[in-house]
């Protein structure tokens, strides 16, 4: 099949393709489906809502299945595997393909879209950790929001991995260029562009779209998530990345703590290398 050749062909390439889900996530479930003493909604919820690619596949079909009288997104996994019954569940939403087998020729690629879901995953969890500490009344939506950051950039690797390659060689050769300039170059669109569509083509939480409107950048929602998107990914780095501290002094002003205490919260008083997927 041709590859589409702009932004708009994207969006509806990816919209008509069956989303890769990780091979973890596959196995797991599989499990589950095979151990009725431990097939519950929660523990289907874990297993998918630690998967960005099956959370998104399962939020895309809730919405292109919505039904009439329902008036509120569904953005909380465990409630709305139980709106659908099991069945429904393992019929409608299958964990397959998987992306080790759709990467199975590209494996530089595939090792970078299991850093960039690793990176989501750490996100994810700290931006959930503190919209608790706020008080927040969604804290759900803004850990799902925050673990599908990355989704433009997933889907490309999955769907588009050479020209990402060659992103990732540029700015590995010249690390002063700028991600959105190096996209626009190769791919002829920004991902955050990518992202926007496909938040809005998807109706996916209102919070992700929120992320790309610089008119919202100051919002406490939005903030907790960028936090966290920047955290995990100074601190793939190691913990002695020079960008923490801004990071810790930011979150401390979010939190409304000091930047040390920030700093043994989330870990980063133990100079050790950050967890690799």
């Amino acid at each position: 099949m041709q590859q589409p050749q702009d932004l708009n062909g994207w969006v509806a390439h990816l919209g008509a393709a069956e989303i890769p889900v990780l091979k973890h996530t596959a196995r797991a479930l599989e499990k589950l489906l095979a151990d009725e003493d431990h097939l519950n909604a929660r523990s289907i919820a874990h297993v998918v809502s630690s998967d960005p690619l099956m959370t998104v596949k399962l939020l895309r079909y809730l919405q292109a299945n919505k039904r009439h009288s329902q008036t509120q997104e569904l953005v909380q996994v465990e409630q709305a595997i139980m709106m659908m019954g099991f069945g429904t569940f393992f019929r409608e939403v299958p964990a397959s393909p998987v992306v080790e087998d759709v990467l199975h020729d590209h494996l530089v690629a595939l090792v970078h879209l299991l850093h960039t879901v690793r990176r989501a995953q750490r996100s994810a969890q700290y931006a959930f950790d503190w919209a608790l500490l706020l008080h927040d009344l969604h804290a759900e939506e803004v850990r799902i929001s925050t673990l599908l950051t990355y989704l433009a950039e997933m889907l490309m690797w999955c769907f588009n991995p050479v020209p990402m390659l060659e992103i990732r060689k540029r700015q590995d050769a010249d690390k002063s260029l700028r991600s959105a300039s190096v996209q626009e170059e190769v791919l002829g669109f920004k991902g955050i562009d990518l992202q926007r569509e496909l938040a809005t083509e998807w109706h996916l939480p209102g919070l992700l779209l929120n992320l790309t409107n610089p008119a919202l950048a100051s919002t406490p929602r939005v903030q907790n998530v960028m936090l966290a998107v920047n955290l995990a990914r100074h601190s793939a780095n190691g913990w002695d990345d020079a960008a923490l501290p801004d990071d810790y002094r930011d979150i401390g002003a979010l939190l409304r703590i000091e930047p040390e205490k920030v700093k043994a919260l989330v870990g980063g008083d133990q100079l050790i290398p950050a967890a690799k997927p």
